[in-house]
């Protein structure tokens, strides 16, 4: 099974753009004036994971970006740049490549790693962070060692770690993708639909989108052991001085509750923590009204849009 990169130009109020940024070229849908937010999606997902949050976000006068990270759906697919250092510098250089000097960033899973990541490598460009299923890196590290329930979670990793196989199996058919959308998300609501599980699968078989999903995982596995790791998490554990939310699903399957918390003692500046009943890993999809809410009160505290004068 293979798709090509125009199976993510998903029809919407938004508008689909190619942007260059960092040396590749990504792939961003768009919507709205006002202030950036800049979204950013996770594993095994595309920008389209956001097109609840950027319309309602849209509508409250601000400009929500969603953006496809390097190797995912329309952006380019380079045999290497995974590892988190090059990832911030990707969307630093989006933000200004969009006309911006500074942008909330919101992430959720992988995107949330790489939120979380902002205020410490790319700080002249992050006005705040949302990072949704995800703590910040240095809590989830130490609970994949500490917490019994994380590091049953985190089994798969493991099989990612393999060469050419998990590539196969994410590609071969629907069967991978749908049993992680399932597996990771809460018991007691109905996502995925077949529409999310779908668009997931096609977008996961387009040609080296397999290959780049699983160098995220292979990079932050490996690199603990290395120098590049290292110097990642003594970057992390420099205090993060802008505004931080906090969301996450008591139901999380790919990063457990209990491995969750912690995440204050990283941030010297405000701090705003939510854990929401009845919801899984895939809080922008599975709670979306709930995730509205809270991100645009937020926001209305951190980067609210600018009044036009009367």
């Amino acid at each position: 099974m293979s798709n090509d990169a125009s199976t993510v130009l998903v029809d919407g109020p938004w508008e689909h753009r190619l942007v260059a940024a960092n040396g590749a070229r990504f792939h961003v849908a768009e919507m709205g004036e006002g202030p950036l937010v800049l979204l950013l999606h996770g594993f095994p997902q595309f920008w389209w994971a956001w097109r609840h949050q950027m319309t309602a976000l849209a509508e409250a006068g601000y400009r929500a970006a969603a953006m496809d990270l390097r190797g995912y759906g329309g952006s380019d697919k380079p045999p290497r740049g995974y590892d988190t250092f090059t990832l911030a510098a990707d969307v630093a250089s989006m933000i200004r490549s969009l006309g911006e000097t500074e942008a909330v960033v919101a992430g959720h899973g992988w995107g949330g790693w790489i939120a979380w990541s902002m205020p410490t490598m790319q700080p002249s460009v992050t006005r705040a962070v949302a990072a949704l299923g995800m703590p910040h890196p240095l809590v989830l590290r130490r609970a994949s060692f500490t917490d019994p329930g994380q590091m049953r979670a985190n089994a798969y990793l493991g099989g990612l770690q393999r060469p050419f196989v998990p590539e196969r199996q994410m590609t071969s058919g629907p069967d991978y993708v749908e049993r992680l959308l399932r597996h990771w998300s809460s018991p007691e609501n109905a996502w995925p639909g077949d529409e999310e599980a779908a668009r997931y699968c096609e977008a996961m078989a387009i040609p080296f989108v397999a290959h780049s999903a699983a160098e995220y995982y292979r990079w932050v596995v490996r690199s603990q052991l290395r120098l590049d790791g290292r110097r990642f998490a003594a970057r992390l554990r420099r205090p993060v001085e802008v505004p931080v939310l906090h969301l996450h699903g008591v139901d999380d399957g790919a990063v457990v509750a209990s491995a969750a918390t912690g995440s204050r003692r990283h941030v010297s500046g405000p701090f705003e923590e939510h854990f929401l009943a009845g919801v899984g890993h895939f809080l922008p999809e599975e709670a979306p009204q709930e995730v509205n809410r809270l991100l645009l009160r937020w926001l209305a505290h951190t980067a609210a849009p600018r009044t036009p004068a009367t």
